[in-house]
């Protein structure tokens, strides 16, 4: 994960990234990467050649593949 941290977050608008295992599911993760856009995401980093590295060193790890959610700010801040 550190090797694939370093690829993603070299990428213009990477604010950050979190991984956080499931409380009750061995095994299963979440991972949170924070965008200043969408678009720093989908058309910057998805198309660069360090997204071809980071599937390389991940996506093994993935089963089943993992779903991608854009998500707006917060409704509220605690």
């Amino acid at each position: 994960m550190a090797n694939a941290r370093a690829l993603i977050a070299a990428s213009p608008g990477f604010l950050g990234m979190q991984v956080y295992p499931a409380a009750e599911i061995d095994g299963q993760y979440l991972l949170l990467v924070e965008w200043q856009d969408i678009a720093s995401h989908r058309d910057g980093f998805r198309r660069s050649d360090r997204y071809a590295e980071w599937r390389e060193i991940l996506h093994g790890f993935y089963n089943p593949m993992p779903e991608i959610c854009y998500f707006a700010e917060p409704l509220c801040l605690t």
